[in-house]
């Protein structure tokens, strides 16, 4: 469920989108299990995407979710995968270069974990840290605690294993990768720069999707990384993505029951503020809980005025004024 905000409030309303096309017929598949891909909302995203966009440009890439959906459907004509995690990025050109090879030699550790899981894990966790291998990667990512990837502050891969589980399945594993890479192989570049690089290179005719590793942590390091950007950096370089004129949707601030996860952005930036039900969040459903994640999807002027967002007026039900208490 999408709802949009009123202009100057965070309090949420009911959103008709009667010209907005709907996604969520097909099967989209996934390269690996992690932590905050927006994979299960990708269907709200996509409405929002212009019917001509020549290049999609992800600057934190994570594991692709939205550039994935949007090939699927034939929504882009080309992509920018970028992130600052230079192994995430390798295993990217495996994934698109040699995806055979790769889920080759997943699937040899695979079967070679059998006969001690948690002992195999730290084994290979330790070589990955030495040589940084993608299909290493790929194997820790399917055997660590929720898709959670986690370093060290000086850049060492530190994150646990989910002892309960093998981790994906080779045959799962290879189809997947497989579908990945020809969905996207062949229209793709790779990089692993700052995002404000990446962002510059757009232009009027692109798309910019921002997914930033810090949402709900903090504006400073976060662990996914081995450093961080500060919330104003980054709405500086959000300014300047206005003065360009350039179109981008952000994935950024949101709420889980009672708690806010970061810090909205500035009213200065003239965002376009909707809200996206994203359903039972992972850490509550481990902790027996129902509380739901409501998430932030910001939309730039430039974007704004290229779809012609028909803006109805903000309509309140009983149940979304309960609802305000969490956004007051």
């Amino acid at each position: 469920m999408l709802m949009r905000h009123a202009a100057g409030k965070r309090h949420p309303g009911c959103l008709p989108e009667p010209t907005m096309n709907t996604y969520g017929n097909l099967s989209i598949p996934h390269p690996f299990p992690y932590q905050g891909s927006k994979r299960s909302i990708a269907k709200y995203i996509l409405p929002h995407f212009p019917s001509d966009v020549e290049c999609l440009i992800e600057p934190f890439c994570g594991a692709g979710a939205i550039s994935i959906a949007a090939c699927a459907y034939g929504l882009a004509k080309s992509v920018v995968l970028n992130d600052l995690n230079k192994p995430l990025m390798e295993l990217w050109k495996d994934i698109l270069e040699r995806p055979n090879q790769l889920v080759d030699k997943y699937e040899k550790l695979w079967l070679e974990q059998q006969t001690d899981q948690k002992e195999f894990f730290l084994k290979i966790r330790d070589q990955f840290n030495k040589t940084h291998q993608p299909h290493h990667l790929l194997y820790l990512l399917a055997r660590i605690v929720k898709g959670a990837v986690r370093y060290s502050s000086d850049g060492t891969f530190n994150q646990s294993s989910d002892n309960r589980r093998s981790g994906m399945r080779p045959d799962t594993m290879r189809n997947n990768i497989l579908s990945v890479s020809q969905l996207l192989a062949h229209k793709t570049t790779i990089n692993s720069v700052d995002f404000v690089e990446v962002a510059n290179k757009a232009n009027a005719r692109d798309l910019v999707y921002m997914d930033p590793p810090y949402q709900g942590t903090s504006f400073t390091r976060d662990h996914r990384y081995f450093n961080g950007l500060t919330y104003e950096a980054f709405a500086e370089a959000l300014l300047n993505m206005n003065d360009r004129c350039i179109s981008y949707i952000i994935s950024y601030d949101g709420v889980t029951g009672n708690k806010t996860h970061g810090k909205a952005l500035p009213e200065s930036l003239s965002l376009e503020h909707l809200y996206i039900h994203a359903g039972r969040s992972s850490q509550a459903t481990l902790l027996g809980c129902s509380d739901e994640t409501i998430e932030s999807l910001y939309l730039s002027p430039a974007l704004v005025e290229r779809l012609k967002i028909w803006k109805p007026k903000v309509i309140y039900s009983e149940i979304e004024k309960q609802q305000e208490l969490v956004f007051a």
